[in-house]
């Protein structure tokens, strides 16, 4: 049960990543470095060092205020597609190789794709049409919702892995069902 809870917190923590890489980070290196509730084996013990903390909290203030600035938030999401990817991987394999034996390479590979999915439909899909809707008036709100989420998810994650999986199951439908109602709707326009 340790394992599936292991994994279940993995692959939240690297969604959490998706919408911002350094949220998960933080929170993973504050929980391992001031409590027992997770132990970073090594290399991923590093997160937990004090001035890696401070680090990604000042990486982590200068992603937020990029991402509530208009046009910049734009370029921000194209320096973010490499890194948010790269963070859910360390997340997901930090966190799996916590209490189960996933081969590194198959957790890195995982943790890129949920991060980098879940960051791809933000910026390829989410943004654009909150922009286009709304004239860019709603990118700081749903930016600060993007960042809450990711928040509670991370600490979800930590604390409670198994509501994770029911959550990535909604999020799952949610964006299947968005995305063929979404070609629904151009088929039903060229006809």
């Amino acid at each position: 049960m340790t394992s599936l809870f292991g994994i279940l917190s993995a692959f939240g923590l690297s969604a959490s990543a998706g919408l911002n890489a350094y949220i998960p980070l933080l929170i993973v290196g504050v929980v391992a470095h001031y409590t027992d509730w997770i132990q970073l084996e090594a290399p991923f013990d590093t997160l937990a060092n004090p001035w890696v903390l401070i680090v990604v909290g000042v990486l982590l203030i200068v992603e937020m205020l990029a991402d509530k600035i208009p046009a910049v938030n734009h370029v921000n999401d194209i320096i973010q597609t490499a890194i948010r990817p790269a963070a859910g991987a360390v997340l997901f394999a930090a966190s799996a190789n916590v209490v189960t034996d996933v081969h590194p390479v198959l957790a890195i590979l995982c943790g890129l794709l949920v991060a980098g999915g879940v960051h791809g439909v933000k910026a390829v899909a989410v943004r654009p049409a909150v922009t286009a809707t709304t004239g860019g008036t709603a990118n700081v709100p749903v930016s600060i919702l993007e960042d809450v989420i990711a928040t509670a998810l991370s600490i979800l994650s930590i604390v409670i892995p198994v509501l994770i999986a029911i959550l990535l199951i909604l999020f799952v439908i949610l964006v299947t069902w968005w995305i063929m109602a979404r070609g629904a709707r151009k088929h039903g326009k060229s006809e």
